[in-house]
């Protein structure tokens, strides 16, 4: 048996370690600077995506000549410019933290550059209306103001780069879905790789403090609102089941197609096209997305929240065809290779998945698998079924659903590895392609 430690004692040599102490604080610091960092971003973001849609409204045909123009100006920039920028953000974080990426390289995937860059560049893909979400651009974002610490930490601190980058990454999920336990999550599934990272209580501690940030902003309630659970019962056992298996399809499908896609490998003509004339085929993506949004009216344009948070209270639109849409227009947006997050458009799809599976099915409390669905499609996407099915808990307030949504999201996962690699894995296989050659 262990013995236990001398209180005293115990205390003093934590006490007496003065860049110990002083790490910490810089750490903690770093950490609520990094999730006030991911508000002010997502409040920037929210106000980009309602000027568009204000002047949508009274310009219908806008979107047709801005959306193009601008996919295709913020292709340029990414690729003149801010290389590392570019995509969702979180294969990039995940890249930094490999054993091949040295002190000298990791800025080609994390820095505060990149960070500044990718706030700039997000808020303006979604002014032109392209289908993206903002949360893996706050992965990247957060971490790169974490890592940033590194030149204020004391050496003696005993905190390295990759636990400034699993604690700034995290964070970055804490702040921007306001869901603490996410985070933490999220940093277990997709980001901490040693074992001794996952137990680290300071990046818990700084996880949380980040996620603390976002409440102290926009006060501590769940993103969408509170879904009411009615009559559930065995009878909601069949459409469940259908919910989860066809996000688990789905979101195979779209991981893998996503996967394709960004490799750059295919010898199809639209691969071709990408390669030799990115900023062109970027504009040429713009247009279809364009013409998608102004077919659903709008619907598909952005990140897709506002029609999942209309469906949650029963007062959106219910088209069959908003699926399919919003599928292609964010393939669409992220071939394009625009900075561009796919959480938001992938919680968006499988709620319109769950919606129309409870219509199919005569299901009347359809809040109820609109949720299922979020939480499935969301966890087939990035095979994370415990940080999917926690962030949409939070999200909704479905605590009366726990058991549910892990069971959703745990099937759907498991139907999407049968379909597809890992998305965030090989995504940042790609990247660690951009290290120098030897």
């Amino acid at each position: 048996m262990r013995p236990h430690p001398h209180v005293t004692t115990a205390f003093m040599n934590e006490l007496k370690d003065s860049h110990l102490w002083r790490g910490r604080a810089i750490f903690i610091g770093f950490a609520a600077l990094s999730g006030l960092t991911v508000v002010a971003f997502t409040w920037l973001a929210e106000h980009a995506l309602t000027l568009f849609f204000s002047v949508q409204q009274r310009h219908a045909w806008m979107p047709l000549i801005w959306t193009p123009l601008t996919a295709a100006a913020i292709v340029w920039v990414t690729r003149r410019f801010f290389a590392g920028a570019a995509g969702s953000g979180i294969p990039q974080v995940m890249a930094a933290q490999h054993e091949s990426v040295h002190a000298h390289t990791r800025p080609l995937f994390v820095s505060l550059r990149l960070s500044v860059a990718k706030i700039f560049l997000t808020t303006w893909g979604l002014l032109a209306g392209l289908s993206l979400g903002r949360e893996g651009p706050s992965v990247q974002i957060a971490a790169g103001v974490m890592h940033s610490a590194r030149h204020w930490l004391p050496k003696r601190s005993q905190i390295n780069d990759h636990s400034l980058l699993t604690a700034g990454g995290a964070a970055g999920i804490a702040a921007a879905f306001n869901t603490p336990l996410g985070g933490i999550m999220f940093a277990i599934e997709e980001l901490s790789r040693k074992p001794e990272q996952r137990n680290h209580s300071l990046t818990v501690a700084a996880i949380v403090l980040a996620g603390l940030m976002g409440v102290s902003v926009y006060g501590n309630n769940s993103h969408f609102g509170v879904i009411h659970i009615e009559d559930f019962g065995w009878h909601v056992f069949f459409p469940a089941i259908l919910v989860a298996l066809s996000c688990g399809v789905l979101g195979g499908l779209f991981s893998r197609l996503l996967v394709v896609s960004l490799a750059g490998q295919s010898t199809d003509w639209f691969s071709r096209q990408r390669r030799t004339h990115p900023v062109a085929f970027a504009g040429a993506c713009g247009l279809a997305v364009a013409v998608i949004g102004l077919v659903t009216l709008g619907a598909t344009f952005g990140s897709g929240y506002g029609h999942t948070k209309a469906a949650l209270d029963n007062t959106g639109d219910t088209s069959a065809l908003y699926v399919l849409l919003k599928f292609v227009a964010t393939w669409l947006t992220t071939w394009a290779g625009v900075p561009a997050g796919i959480f938001a458009p992938s919680l968006a799809i499988g709620g319109a998945l769950g919606g129309d599976i409870a219509q199919l099915t005569g299901y009347v409390n359809a809040p109820t698998l609109i949720a299922l669905g979020m939480a499935a499609f969301l966890a087939a996407v990035t095979q994370a079924p415990l940080t999917a099915f926690i962030i949409v808990m939070e999200m909704v307030d479905g605590h009366a659903l726990v058991l549910s949504l892990m069971t959703s999201a745990l099937l759907a996962s498991g139907v999407s590895r049968l379909i597809s690699a890992p998305l965030y894995s090989a995504l940042a296989d790609l990247q660690l392609h951009r290290l120098p050659k030897d």
